[in-house]
């Protein structure tokens, strides 16, 4: 019998970003404690840029899309958001997207399966995403239920299972 496995990634849902992107320029524009300040959020490249008048604005603007993109099952590991930094009369704050997993976390991530995983699980490191296997399905099942439970500081989604 071949080997039962799944692959750990950590990737991003590039429309459920832009859905939550656009509902909260939606509720920006709408709210009234953000009337007059020249609040707004858009893409900017590969990654988001908020502005407001202030250093506490642009932070409120943040939190109105970190709470857009938890309602859309995106984890706010994925985001990386900068310092509010003054640009004129307007304060920009940087959020950056991470997606695929470092070789140093995936290291970290191989450590903690065969440290604490079932015997006879292996963990491959392929480019940025690790293919763990096992012979028999549920060590894989417990090895996810693991992985869940770590708290680590990378975004994590198991695919292919097979």
């Amino acid at each position: 019998m071949a080997d039962s496995s799944f692959d750990i990634v950590s990737k991003l849902d590039r429309q459920e970003v832009d859905n939550a992107l656009n509902q909260a320029a939606k509720e920006v524009a709408n709210r009234f404690d953000f009337r007059n300040v020249d609040a707004g959020i858009k893409w900017s490249g590969e990654s988001i840029e908020i502005q407001a008048n202030t250093e506490e604005r642009a932070n409120a603007v943040l939190d109105v899309l970190k709470d857009k993109l938890v309602k859309r099952g995106i984890s706010l590991k994925a985001i990386d958001p900068g310092e509010p930094r003054l640009s004129g009369k307007i304060y920009k704050l940087g959020v950056g997207l991470k997606e695929g997993i470092s070789q140093e976390d995936a290291k970290k991530i191989g450590k903690i399966v065969r440290d604490e995983g079932p015997k006879g699980i292996k963990a491959q490191i392929q480019g940025d995403e690790l293919r763990v296997s096992s012979k028999k399905k549920d060590d894989l099942q417990q090895v996810i239920a693991l992985l869940k439970s770590k708290d680590l500081d990378v975004a994590l989604q198991f695919v292919n299972y097979r």
